[in-house]
């Protein structure tokens, strides 16, 4: 198996780690994060959560973040901009750093537990 196709399925099961984890916080089931369309607001807003915590916790490029959730580059760089601007709100921020210290805990694949 080659290195990129390696990293590819990493770069996935940390995407689901991220929706898993938002899906739970955000009350969305994992079938609307995952869905190719934007479905409700609320879903869209959830994956947009999901894109920029994998981009933070997991440090995923924005281009490996779009692969990993089956989407554009530009699409993964407009939630990162738009939780960004979220984190404003304290509770909100607060909330997000609490998601990201979740997911910076987790494991990673290969390493001893």
């Amino acid at each position: 198996m080659t290195q990129a196709m390696t990293r590819s399925g990493s770069d996935a099961a940390r995407a689901r780690l991220a929706q898993s984890a938002v899906a739970y916080a955000f009350g969305v089931t994992q079938d609307e994060l995952e869905a190719p369309t934007r479905r409700s607001r609320e879903a869209a807003f959830a994956r947009q959560a999901a894109m920029y915590l994998a981009h933070v916790a997991f440090e995923l490029s924005l281009t490996r973040v779009a692969q990993a959730f089956g989407r554009d580059r530009s699409t993964a760089a407009h939630a990162c901009h738009r939780i960004e601007d979220q984190r404003d709100d304290r509770g909100f921020d607060e909330y997000m750093d609490a998601l990201e210290a979740c997911l910076r805990a987790a494991p990673c694949p290969g390493e001893p537990v």
